[in-house]
């Protein structure tokens, strides 16, 4: 084989004085995984010991010829090729690179070119989910070849995929980290038994906790009984105040018939995206927008599930919603494909 010829293989006890050709991984089960010996270490005498204690009783010396590339190369330039804004690019490790997020934000990937790549014989490109929150410094993806030596060729082959879906989307990124915005939130609460006072609210608690995690916040709460009418002009109220970028209404979104709130998000003159997501729990989410003069603000009916259960469809929708993104039809249809959670 080509790669045969570059690769020279020698004896641990006679390689001091030569220079290590990949890093090498040592495994300790339950203490230690990672690198014991660097790419380029010139092999010591004490290294020998070591060396055996993980299995290599014979290293590598690398003569690369024209056309080849070492692993550590090929990922740099496979990371290279796909980055987007707000990314910070790991050194080689391991044969590796690591696309890590420089903010807090929302990891936007695109499968069908994640896809392609991977397709390819020995090409490796491993991601998260798009539409993950993620932290700074969260590994959003991480690149690398299989064997230690490939062709130029492949590698030159994706950064042409990648130069040619970047004409293709040219407002767009295979990769990125779109930041969330800070929305302010008109958050509006139905129920007689709430209104009343019959029983405490706990939906106001658990939605400013949820929004707080993407940096937006509530800035008032208003109660309505189940009455459309009046529901219709509480929706008003806030869709009417500039300062609001989002309204929430909580409850009253069963079949039951005292419950009104999916009629009067209509009545109010909202553009019906979804009213029901094929997603368990959270499957009675109503999904809409309502423009105002010149804006279109999100407006959102949440079930009951969203009190008591971690996640649910509004758990899936609200970072996209503060990351700017616009919540389309096909969207909501996606959701069905794993989304039975309990």
């Amino acid at each position: 084989m080509k790669n045969s010829r570059m690769l020279r293989e020698v004896n641990v006890h006679d390689a001091v004085g030569m220079v290590l050709a990949h890093d090498l991984t040592q495994i300790i089960p339950g203490k230690f995984k990672g690198r014991l010996f660097k790419k380029g270490h010139v092999i010591r005498e004490e290294d020998i010991e070591h060396l055996l204690n993980i299995g290599k009783e014979h290293i590598y010396i690398l003569s690369l010829e024209e056309g080849y590339l070492h692993e550590d190369e090929a990922a740099e330039r496979m990371a290279a090729a796909i980055r987007g804004d707000h990314l910070e690019l790991t050194q080689p490790h391991e044969g590796k690179v690591t696309i890590k997020s420089a903010i807090h934000g929302l990891a936007k990937i695109d499968k069908a070119f994640v896809d392609a790549v991977n397709s390819m014989d020995q090409i490796v490109m491993s991601t998260i989910k798009t539409n993950t929150p993620v932290e700074p410094g969260k590994s959003l993806i991480g690149t690398r070849v299989i064997p230690l030596i490939v062709e130029n060729a492949k590698i030159s082959k994706i950064e042409r995929l990648a130069l040619e879906w970047k004409k293709e989307h040219p407002d767009e990124q295979i990769v990125t980290v779109k930041p969330f915005q800070k929305l302010k939130v008109g958050l509006i609460t139905t129920g007689g038994e709430v209104f009343s006072g019959r029983i405490q609210d706990k939906f106001g608690p658990t939605v400013r906790d949820k929004l707080a995690k993407f940096g937006s916040e509530v800035v008032e709460q208003r109660y309505s009984p189940d009455d459309s009418d009046n529901i219709v002009r509480e929706i008003r109220y806030f869709a009417e105040r500039e300062t609001i970028d989002m309204i929430l209404v909580t409850g009253g979104m069963s079949v039951d018939p005292d419950d009104r709130t999916p009629g009067a998000i209509a009545k109010a003159g909202a553009d019906i995206v979804s009213y029901g997501t094929p997603m368990l729990p959270g499957s009675m989410l109503l999904m809409s927008y309502l423009t105002v003069k010149d804006r279109t603000i999100p407006v959102m009916g949440l079930p009951g599930c969203v009190m008591h259960d971690p996640f649910t469809s509004f758990d899936v929708l609200l970072p996209r919603i503060c990351a700017g993104e616009r919540i389309e039809r096909r969207d909501i249809t996606e959701m069905g494909y794993g989304g039975l959670l309990g």
